[in-house]
């Protein structure tokens, strides 16, 4: 990568809006629809073993729907369920949880996941069924990070990138520093990566998400 928010280098929204031409979004868009397809294809066998190992450790639903931000305003993005039934209750319940889920909008050692869940967080199998979304246009397969509408305030000035662009499957913050950075620092490699889009940055971080994936850092 050429640069990166991560070596302290912040981009300049006001100075750097994105601009992106319609036959860029036209070919980034034919990239996400053959590339999901294909995916969807390939992985569906898988997907119908997770959900029956899912339904059989607790027989509750499948899928979790979580409710997040998109371009023409919010939408439900589709996960394998990772979490107990009840899940919730149990943040309720505990304020220290409680506490430090509001800071990142993330728990390190969250006691609401399930055994099979942890392995396919780890593993990120859990967002495979995140391509049919890119398939129906809420997402792409590259993008800024995927947050509720409760998070937007962390970006403060920033959150007008999740309004130029949908949120990604993978994106600049899962290669590059996934858990292990502060939510600031998310904030600024989102900010970088949409003041710098370019097919190229996608195809790069296509290519590294892989490996990323493989070496399960910064995955909880």
């Amino acid at each position: 990568m050429t640069a990166s928010a991560a070596d302290g280098r912040k981009p300049d929204a006001r100075s750097h809006r994105m601009a992106m031409s319609r036959t860029e979004r036209w070919l980034k868009r034919l990239l996400d629809v053959s590339a999901a397809a294909m995916l969807l294809i390939l992985c569906s066998p898988l997907i119908a073993v997770l959900a029956v190992l899912i339904k059989l450790q607790d027989g509750g639903p499948v899928f979790h729907r979580r409710r997040v931000v998109g371009t023409q305003g919010e939408f439900d993005a589709f996960k394998l369920r990772t979490m107990g039934v009840g899940a919730d209750q149990l943040l309720e319940l505990n304020p220290g949880l409680r506490r430090e889920f509001e800071v990142n909008f993330k728990l390190k050692n969250d006691p609401r996941i399930t055994p099979l869940g942890r392995t396919l967080r780890k593993s990120s199998l859990d967002e495979l069924p995140q391509l049919w979304n890119v398939l129906v246009g809420d997402m792409s397969l590259v993008g800024p990070r995927m947050i509720t509408a409760a998070e937007l305030e962390k970006y403060g000035d920033s959150s007008w990138i999740f309004r130029s662009l949908k949120p990604g499957l993978t994106g600049y913050w899962q290669i590059l520093g996934r858990q292990d950075v502060t939510y600031q620092q998310r904030v600024e490699m989102d900010l970088f990566y949409v003041t710098h889009w370019s097919l190229a940055l996608d195809f790069e971080i296509l290519i590294r998400t892989p490996i990323r994936v493989v070496r399960g850092a910064g995955a909880y």
